[in-house]
């Protein structure tokens, strides 16, 4: 016999229930410490495969092919990290550093502690006469590597060899 109070407790327990699920999977994501890759870390193939082919002809010195081909990896994934680092290396090689940050801004924007692009917007950065912005990156960089960072310490010889090789303006009167 369902008597009001039956019905009580059934709906206690439909609205309970769905709470309980949510917080028990709060609880498992937490305790894991949210590690392994989600549904949205992970890049599509394709995508992969597109930057991989970039990285073959960035290597090979044809820069051009290689924006193309991470252009491709960025339409299949717009996710993808590699994509926009290597856009950005490939401007640099083209001499267009004012690119290269751009691109390398956007790869930040996804991962702000990717050491690669923040390694190469700095030396973008430097290539623009902004030092000042590349020690910022390059503070970036300290913070995130807890031991030897090669990174940091190719970035700090590049800010380093930059200010020994900067015109030196003389006041006239």
């Amino acid at each position: 016999m369902n008597t009001p109070v039956d019905r009580d407790r059934e709906m206690h327990f439909y609205w309970a229930a769905p709470l309980y699920l949510l917080l028990m999977g709060s609880v498992s994501t937490m305790a894991t410490g949210g590690s392994g890759p989600s549904g949205d870390d992970i890049l599509k193939p394709q995508s992969v495969q597109m930057a991989e082919q970039g990285k073959a002809a960035l290597t090979r010195g044809d820069a051009l092919v290689a924006i193309d081909a991470y252009e491709a990896a960025l339409a299949s994934d717009p996710k993808n990290v590699a994509a926009f680092t290597g856009i950005a290396m490939s401007y640099e090689k083209l001499g267009l550093p004012g690119k290269a940050v751009k691109y390398y801004r956007e790869a930040l924007a996804l991962n702000p502690s990717d050491l690669v692009a923040l390694e190469g917007q700095g030396n973008a950065y430097i290539a623009r006469g902004a030092t000042a912005r590349a020690q910022v990156n390059l503070a970036r960089m300290k913070a995130l590597c807890k031991a030897d960072c090669g990174g940091a310490a190719r970035l700090q010889a590049a800010i380093n060899s930059a200010a020994t090789q900067a015109p030196k303006t003389v006041a006239t009167k």
